[in-house]
């Protein structure tokens, strides 16, 4: 295609570039190096192709899957309007009209604004204080401030009129603090807010010999004797009955710990020096042991003479009842030689004692514990009680201290006991006539076949005691002494025999 200078010449456009000054520049010349033939052979065309690419064979392009027309909700709301040909995207040369110019709030011409047009230059705003800007005004200075009266009653009050105002709430204050005063005491006229209980100046008198007295002197010396084992544990009570730390209980208290070898014995005093403890010896015919603590200067109880007590006596029990260390009870003695039996520990040999029956109440933990009279003397050792509750009833018993001393001093010395014995086997007897301890077994060699005693033959009475049943027969020769020769009464085929029999060792 021909064009026309300026000049009015004609030119032909040839191939090249425009120079800006509507000449054409002819193309630069085409530098083409040798190719390698290696890469030739590599990446070349195959022979026989002409095209870039070989022809492959024909393949039919399968139909086209139009869209299912759009739902109606969708085309009501997204659609082309139903009126004008418009489309969405505005056709090319469609130049969109210049934004209108936001004139500014100060002199000078108007120019865009930056926030609305992008294309606007950047325009400095006038200072936000001009010299036109009118001074601060000052605060007005405070009132006068309403005083107390103005503020409660609204308006200025004379201060007589005040004072007098003040003694009129004051005097009807007074009067309805009187009236509920007298309201309250009308109320309640049994209450006098005035009373004022009278009290005894000197303290309660405790003379010597009163329970308060004896106690003082006797808890220090009374001892919680505690078993802890793997498998046991328990408490009981015990009495320092030697300055060397010796104390005299129950055999029943120390056989758990002597069983196990495990458990260890403890002594607590009252004081609660705790101090473990061994045992001595442990005699389980008559339900007594002796164990020793190593302490310093503990208290002795002394012992008295038990066979000088009297039913009615006054007496006090002193131990741990119920894991209750220090308990102190008071009664009398109910009755005197009661024999009482019990089962041995662990299928041991039965347990028999000549007893103090009283009514001071003992419970479990009372054992070994203490039992003195109204001078605050070893008495008797607490042992058992007798109950169909579990607690205490009033019927406790306790091995006498004669007894118990007797039987303590040879443990300490031996460290067992020796009975006297007769060596013969018998059961409790009773006839409309008598009754007593019949024979059942007379053994070959001992004191009551060498006395002549046979089997059938009813004991009724050993020396000076009388013999009620096979209990009280044994009580009754264990208070003799090995060795000694005793008149014995028994009763053969409606007879009434007395021979002398001389004790043996059990």
């Amino acid at each position: 295609m021909s064009q026309q200078s300026p000049n009015g010449q004609t030119s032909t456009p040839v191939s090249g570039v425009d120079d800006g000054a509507h000449r054409r520049l002819g193309p630069r010349p085409i530098d083409r190096p040798e190719t390698d033939p290696v890469l030739t052979s590599t990446f070349g065309r195959p022979d026989g192709v002409e095209g870039a690419f070989a022809r492959g064979p024909e393949v039919t392009p399968p139909p086209v899957q139009l869209a299912a027309p759009p739902p109606e909700a969708l085309s009501t709301a997204f659609g082309r309007p139903p009126y004008g040909d418009e489309l969405l995207q505005r056709p090319p040369g469609d130049t969109p009209p210049e934004p209108e110019v936001d004139p500014v709030f100060w002199a000078g011409k108007p120019a865009g604004d930056p926030w609305r047009d992008p294309g606007a230059g950047a325009v400095i705003g006038p200072p936000a204080v001009t010299e036109d800007t009118p001074a601060k005004e000052k605060k007005p200075a405070p009132g006068p401030q309403f005083s107390v009266p103005e503020l409660i009653l609204g308006r200025r009050v004379k201060p007589t009129s005040m004072a007098i105002l003040l003694v009129v709430v004051l005097l009807i204050g007074a009067a309805g603090g009187l009236v509920g005063w007298l309201v309250g005491r009308a109320g309640n006229p049994l209450t006098d807010a005035e009373v004022t209980l009278a009290e005894v100046a000197p303290g309660k008198e405790r003379p010597a010999g009163s329970v308060s007295d004896i106690s003082t002197r006797v808890t220090p010396s009374v001892v919680s004797i505690e078993f802890k084992g793997t498998n046991i544990a328990g408490i009981g009570s015990g009495v320092v009955i030697d300055g060397e730390g010796y104390v005299l209980t129950n055999d029943h208290v120390v056989a758990p710990a002597a069983q196990d070898t495990s458990a260890k014995l403890t002594a607590v005093f009252t004081d609660g020096t705790r101090a473990q403890a061994r045992i001595v010896g442990r005699d389980s015919k008559t339900d007594l042991a002796v164990i020793k603590v190593e302490v310093k200067n503990p208290t002795v109880l002394r012992f008295g003479n038990s066979d000088e007590l009297k039913v009615g006596d006054t007496v006090i029990a002193v131990g741990s009842p119920l894991q209750l260390s220090n308990t102190v009870t008071q009664g009398i003695v109910s009755a005197l030689h009661r024999p009482v039996t019990a089962a041995g520990e662990n299928g041991g040999p039965q347990v028999t004692y000549d007893a103090i029956q009283t009514d001071a109440a003992i419970n479990p933990g009372n054992s070994g514990g203490a039992l003195v009279d109204s001078s605050g003397t070893l008495v008797g050792i607490n042992s058992s009680i007798r109950t169909e509750t579990g607690g205490s009833v009033g019927l406790g018993f306790a091995i006498s201290g004669n007894q118990a001393r007797k039987i303590a001093e040879a443990l300490i010395r031996e460290g067992k006991v020796r009975h006297a014995d007769m060596n013969i086997n018998v059961k409790s007897v009773s006839a409309e006539t008598s009754e007593g301890a019949q024979v059942q077994n007379v053994p070959a060699g001992g004191a009551a076949a060498a006395a002549g005693i046979q089997e059938g033959d009813v004991i009724t009475k050993v020396g000076n005691r009388i013999v009620r049943n096979a209990a009280e027969l044994t009580v009754a020769v264990r208070e003799r002494e090995i060795g000694e020769t005793v008149k014995v009464v028994l009763a053969r085929q409606g007879r009434e025999l007395t021979v002398d029999v001389t004790l043996k060792s059990d």
